[in-house]
């Protein structure tokens, strides 16, 4: 008689077991080749997954443009400024290969007294080198300022990814 009262209370609980498995599987779907697709909760994942387990070939050339503005220029002339802030647009614009390359590390700090935010800092730092930026153009934009493009091709993230891994 125990027995069968511990069979039913196995059986019940495998039941009960199953059909809570059974609502988290309507979240799944299965493809034709019956790999599992995840819902729209957790696309974000498999999206950075991919990024991370795609190779190079799949990489597209890199733009980056970054500007300057003549008259903040340290100079005694006209033509020095401007030399300044096209050298200080390419910087930008290497800059910002770098934080596509490499990322962006942020930092922040918040000091609350009495439940009131009083200071609020943040921090943003980029670390990398760039090897190979191409310079496509470097363009006056309005009447004091610069914009210039740089962008590194494939072929270019290939060799650096190569270098990377020897080291």
């Amino acid at each position: 008689m125990k027995f069968i009262n511990l069979i039913k209370i196995i059986v019940t609980s495998c039941f009960l077991f199953l059909t809570s498995c059974m609502q988290s599987f309507d979240d799944l779907n299965l493809s034709k080749n019956n790999s599992i697709s995840i819902d729209k909760n957790t696309n974000g994942i498999v999206a950075l997954k991919e990024v991370f387990d795609s190779s190079v070939e799949k990489i597209p050339t890199l733009t980056a443009v970054g500007y300057a503005v003549v008259s903040s220029q340290p100079g005694r002339t006209q033509a020095q400024k401007r030399l300044m802030a096209i050298r200080s647009s390419r910087m930008s614009a290497m800059r910002e290969l770098a934080e596509q390359i490499h990322g962006i590390q942020v930092d922040s700090n918040t000091t609350v007294i009495d439940l009131m935010v009083q200071n609020d800092t943040f921090r943003a730092v980029v670390k990398g080198v760039i090897r190979g930026a191409k310079t496509v153009r470097i363009n006056p934009t309005g009447k004091d300022t610069y914009e210039t493009v740089l962008e590194i091709d494939r072929d270019m993230m290939m060799a650096l990814l190569r270098n990377a891994r020897r080291s």
